[in-house]
């Protein structure tokens, strides 16, 4: 996000070409994916994917090169797909949507925690159980406190509680943009941009998981889910956030 603000400002007259916008961007996303691929951390990759288009997007890359990353992009995963390197995630794809259906014990054992996701976020009804008295999180949902997190909210909460902190999270995002669009500078708005929509980004994903709608991936919720590194760096990101407010000339 940083160097992007940072490039997208120093050629923000030519991010129409090439060579200022598609290569850059792929030389950044391909070295940093080689290496999150190889740990393996497909959900991380992703992530990172998705910036990388919106701070093109938002610095004025031509429409027709996204088209081509999107080619790119798809010809790559094909190719870890044929060469086994997707390894794991290709056994999630398989459990994808059959959470509730029982098919296999190999794929009722894979599709556990989602399973039990979508049970806690039904059995918090409309106000939920009340906070601290969720049952799912006693041995039924794996981890409850890292990537599953919101699905204990709901069933504490629930939908009332969930809506409530989707509205926050909702008016994070909105606040952070309109906030950072009337930075003095190209680079504060950029900046603001791009880390508020990585905030944004993880939240959506998150909610998307746990409600199987997308694959079971290890996707963080900010400010939520435990870890002390991920909520410190979560903090550092708003902290320079709110630091392009001292860099705008009116609020």
């Amino acid at each position: 996000i940083v160097f992007f603000a940072y490039w997208g400002t120093k050629y923000a007259d030519k991010m129409k070409y090439m060579k200022y916008s598609f290569v850059p961007g792929m030389a950044i996303f391909g070295t940093t994916a080689i290496l999150l691929i190889l740990e393996p951390h497909f959900s991380c990759t992703v992530i990172v994917f998705l910036l990388v288009l919106v701070m093109l997007f938002i610095s004025g890359m031509d429409t027709k090169y996204f088209i081509m990353l999107g080619i790119i992009v798809g010809v790559g995963v094909l190719v870890l797909w044929a060469t086994g390197l997707l390894g794991y995630a290709m056994d999630r794809m398989d459990g994808w949507g059959k959470a509730l259906e029982y098919t296999t014990s190999e794929m009722w054992q894979t599709t556990w925690q989602t399973r039990n996701s979508l049970y806690a976020i039904g059995s918090g009804g409309l106000t939920g159980l009340g906070l601290g008295q969720s049952r799912q999180k006693y041995l039924y949902l794996p981890e409850p406190q890292n990537d599953f997190v919101f699905a204990i909210v709901c069933e504490e909460l629930g939908l009332v509680g969930a809506l409530i902190v989707l509205v926050l999270f909702g008016l994070l995002v909105w606040r952070g943009i309109t906030m950072s669009r009337k930075a003095s500078d190209t680079f504060g708005k950029l900046l603001g941009i791009g880390l508020t929509a990585q905030v944004g980004l993880q939240v959506i994903l998150n909610i998307f998981v746990i409600t199987d709608w997308l694959p079971n991936t290890g996707i963080s919720l900010p400010f939520f889910s435990y870890g002390g590194s991920s909520i410190l760096t979560t903090f550092i990101s708003m902290g320079v956030a709110l630091s392009v407010l001292k860099r705008k000339d009116h609020i």
